[in-house]
């Protein structure tokens, strides 16, 4: 397979595109155009076979992605959380047996609410593919519109393999995060905003279904991804201005100020940058610990705080 290199980031779409727009754009280009990529991305840590439901239904055209072997290393190689990102160069093998080339526009989907979603909308971005958005509402809202679904597996034409690089600035690791947290207990209000986007129980500690330890990383703070959607029966975004407002309350406004975003193990960390930057309030300090809460407590001897933080 033939090599080129990505010297340039493609013009970025939106953060979100809406099912009517999708539709008009298979209507006019067809379902495996080589300009126009749909990625099925469903996927649960509770073990919901994600390609068992591709294979049930899926938006004609998708391809699917697996979270576990496309996106992560299927076993965490040491410390670096449970789902430590593929390489630049795994995650090129994957995009070129999509079929997803340099001016590829990229569809993500995934149930409804993104979060799943946004991890491979941050890993494209992170890797200069900026031409990707969410499918707002995903398979649920597709499903909704009473639009159709196919069952057979999309076979797209696979694509040159180019040569990726990580934006590292991008990402933060644990020693990061301890500088982090020591100027948050000196001067929180100006120090880095460690961000935490897991469910409230998961983040006072209430429950922990994963990771050896309940809990949260001292000094972060709860924003939960579910926040930035309509609702449990609705899972399409809310408007900028109300996202831009859940983001204000916890102190990210688009400022110089460094954000960090964390969740269990760096996947729905992900929908908070999607989120910041839909809102118009991200900018060039705003990272991902991609390891998050799961690598934290790889550590035995790591502080955790439970409860909400003041």
């Amino acid at each position: 397979m033939a090599v080129t290199d990505l010297t340039r980031a493609a013009a970025a779409q939106p953060v979100l595109i809406d099912v009517d727009t999708l539709r008009a754009r298979l209507a006019k280009q067809g379902p495996l155009s080589p300009s126009l990529r749909i990625v099925d991305l469903r996927w649960a840590p509770s073990g919901l076979n994600g390609r068992q439901r591709y294979d049930a239904a899926h938006i004609p055209g998708a391809v699917f992605a697996d979270m576990e072997r496309d996106l992560s290393h299927a076993q965490p190689r040491g410390s670096g959380g449970r789902h430590p990102m593929t390489s630049a160069d795994e995650l090129a093998q994957a995009l070129a047996r999509w079929g997803i080339g340099d001016e590829t526009d990229v569809i993500v989907y995934d149930d409804g609410s993104g979060q799943i979603a946004a991890r491979l909308w941050f890993q494209l971005r992170l890797h200069g593919h900026d031409k990707v958005s969410l499918l707002d509402g995903g398979f649920w809202a597709w499903q909704q519109a009473g639009l159709p679904t196919e069952i057979a597996e999309s076979k797209a034409p696979t694509a040159p393999l180019r040569r990726l690089k990580r934006k590292t600035d991008s990402l933060v690791d644990r020693a990061r995060i301890e500088e982090v947290i020591k100027s948050r207990k000196a001067a929180p209000s100006t120090a880095p905003l460690l961000l935490d986007a897991r469910a409230p129980e998961r983040y006072r500690g209430e429950v922990e279904p994963l990771d050896r330890v309940a809990g949260h990383i001292p000094t972060a703070v709860n924003l939960p991804g579910g926040n930035m959607l309509r609702g449990a029966n609705d899972p399409r975004w809310r408007s900028p201005d109300a996202v831009r407002a859940q983001l204000a309350e916890v102190g990210v406004t688009g400022s110089a100020r460094e954000v960090i975003a964390s969740c269990g193990s760096g996947v729905t960390a992900c929908h908070l940058l999607a989120a910041m930057e839909y809102a118009g309030v991200t900018g060039p300090n705003t990272k991902l610990y991609g390891g998050s809460y799961s690598d934290w407590v790889s550590d035995a001897n790591a502080e955790i705080h439970t409860g909400s933080e003041p």
